[in-house]
């Protein structure tokens, strides 16, 4: 009967579950509570653990719960009851838009929202770079240095090295001109 209840629970958290991990936790509580599964501790324990670990919260909590539920069977049937909703909803998307794609109005979209993408992910980078080189109305002359070390960074990389330099890269570049500078 706990394999059922944990499978039934979760995967009405995995249906239902909109807007993130953190959207999901009122729909889990009322869920874990429903079931006795946790107590509200335990599962504020449960909570912070989980955001704590690599992979999404929900994952985690059903891994858990259904561990401690009902050991490796629960913790194997409440995470493929929560994930599941997740795979079928992918699955009916990628059908729809695999028989789409060669459909020319579809492709007129495509064409038309890339330099809007574009366009929104260029204005966020500038304007992050444009406040962080201000500073309560005046120029922060640290913060502008770093900025043109990372650009000289980015456009040396390519020239000299013939290829885009990894994000990897850039972050640890910027940490290590973060620390020198003194801003971590």
């Amino acid at each position: 009967m706990i394999y059922l209840q944990l499978f039934l629970g979760f995967l009405q958290i995995g249906i239902f579950a909109f807007g993130g991990a953190y959207g999901a936790i009122p729909l889990i509580r009322d869920v874990v509570m429903t079931y006795g599964w946790l107590s509200e501790d335990q599962l504020t324990y449960m909570i912070a653990v989980s955001e704590s670990t690599p992979g999404p919260i929900m994952v985690n909590m059903a891994t858990y719960i259904g561990s401690s539920q009902a050991g490796v069977l629960g913790a194997v049937i409440a995470t493929t009851a929560v994930a599941i909703p997740s795979f079928v909803i992918i699955l009916i998307v990628s059908t729809i838009l695999k028989n789409i794609t060669d459909n020319p109005e579809f492709q007129a979209v495509l064409r038309g929202i890339k330099p809007c993408i574009v366009g929104i992910i260029l204005s966020t980078g500038l304007y992050m770079i444009i406040n962080n080189c201000r500073m309560d109305g005046g120029l922060n002359r640290v913060n502008i240095v770093i900025t043109i070390i990372l650009i000289m960074f980015i456009l040396l990389h390519k020239r000299f090295l013939k290829r885009k330099a990894s994000p990897i890269h850039l972050i640890i570049f910027a940490a290590v001109l973060g620390v020198a500078f003194g801003r971590i």
